[in-house]
């Protein structure tokens, strides 16, 4: 009976277009969310970035008009990704993370700073690249694909594997320097490798050697340090952007002082990037603020909950891995706006302006909805648990 039903349900599906399968199978919840993200980083683009467009002699809406060209772009990988086979997934995952590790890797002699002080970048005239953001999607599925080959016979020790490669990630990432993305590819690694069902003193272990190595970081990089003891001081630097942010965030209060008229996106050199979420609370209030947060605790926390029922190992990891991805670089980002984090230059998912931070989160987010997209197996056990 269960099984003449559910080539019933599945008969029309296999009938209908590409598009149609992948729209009756798709999470359209998610993706609905998505989309409001956007929309909200549009809006917030208006606010925050017209100063920075004056300052720099050029029309009033002209990183409003390149985020909205962005926003396509990713609106169409998002699409096209999120309805890719796991054979494609995993040959996508491969070719992005090479890709983007030999482009890392050749940071040093190739890149430049943006007078920034650090080597993230390359400038290529009309668009500047990050290598690292694609870096990071591309590790969490090849790390996927590595450890759920060792759930089979004679498979690879991918936990080994993975962890040497995500040490060497994280290591050039912070020769840049750029700890705060080292250790977001370590959090989400080791993520991964509690999901994948690590024993309790691997993960002591390994909880122990990246405290070990944050600690060597701190006391011998002046940066890093910096950034620590700013953030360790009992009163904030009232000329830094984060005490900036702070006031905005104040002044805010539930509704906000209205659009287009907050003061921080005049003073904040980042207010369209890194710090767009004190635009929002100063224009916006708490009100909006929450929604943000809202919107990004639900993407994340349905993705974790699809994933839970998933018997496929590469998807179940691979997907972990990028719904965390998500939701931590989202955590980190406001964190860092009302002080509960050090400083930290990280971009806010499909809000921040930023054409390699929006393409390289579309990718990861087309791959999370192809991960959760409802398989045979989903349908047939919903099938079963309701007779």
């Amino acid at each position: 009976m269960t099984e003449l039903t559910f080539r019933t349900v599945t008969a029309g599906r296999i009938e209908h277009s590409v598009v149609g399968d992948w729209w009756h199978t798709v999470d359209r919840w998610s993706l609905g969310a998505v989309l409001v993200l956007f929309a909200l980083g549009l809006v917030l683009g208006l606010a925050a970035s017209p100063p920075l467009a004056h300052k720099n002699d050029l029309w009033t809406y002209h990183y409003v008009v390149r985020q909205a060209v962005f926003v396509v772009m990713a609106l169409g990988l998002i699409t096209m990704i999120s309805m890719f086979s796991t054979t494609m997934i995993r040959r996508l995952g491969m070719a992005l993370f090479l890709g983007a590790l030999v482009a890392t890797m050749a940071l040093p002699w190739l890149g430049t700073d943006f007078g920034k002080g650090a080597t993230r970048w390359y400038s290529l005239g009309f668009f500047s690249l990050q290598p690292s953001e694609f870096l990071k999607p591309g590790f969490v599925l090849v790390s996927a694909w590595l450890m759920a080959g060792s759930f089979e016979r004679f498979g690879p020790p991918g936990r080994t594997l993975s962890g040497i490669a995500a040490i060497g990630i994280a290591a050039m990432l912070a020769l840049q320097p750029d700890f705060g993305q080292a250790v977001l590819v370590l959090a989400v690694w080791s993520t991964m490798v509690f999901v994948s069902g690590a024993p309790i003193l691997m993960l002591l272990v390994l909880g122990g050697l990246i405290g070990a190595g944050g600690a060597y970081a701190y006391f011998n990089s002046s940066h890093l340090a910096g950034r620590i003891n700013a953030y360790l001081a009992a009163e904030v630097d009232p000329n830094t952007q984060l005490a900036y942010a702070q006031s905005a965030i104040r002044e805010g209060g539930l509704f906000g002082v209205g659009a287009a008229q907050g003061s921080v996106k005049w003073t904040l050199p980042d207010a369209h990037t890194d710090f767009i979420i004190a635009v929002a609370a100063e224009e916006f209030g708490l009100i909006l603020t929450l929604i943000i947060i809202g919107l990004y605790l639900f993407i994340t926390v349905r993705a974790l909950g699809r994933l839970m029922k998933e018997r496929n190992p590469f998807l179940r990891l691979g997907g972990t891995g990028l719904a965390v991805l998500f939701g931590l670089q989202a955590f980190v980002n406001m964190a860092v706006a009302i002080r509960l984090l050090p400083a930290k230059g990280m971009t806010l998912p499909f809000i921040s302006y930023g054409g390699s931070s929006m393409l390289a989160a579309a990718i990861g987010m087309g791959v999370l909805l192809a991960l959760t997209r409802t398989r045979p197996h989903d349908a047939a056990a919903e099938f079963r648990s309701r007779m």
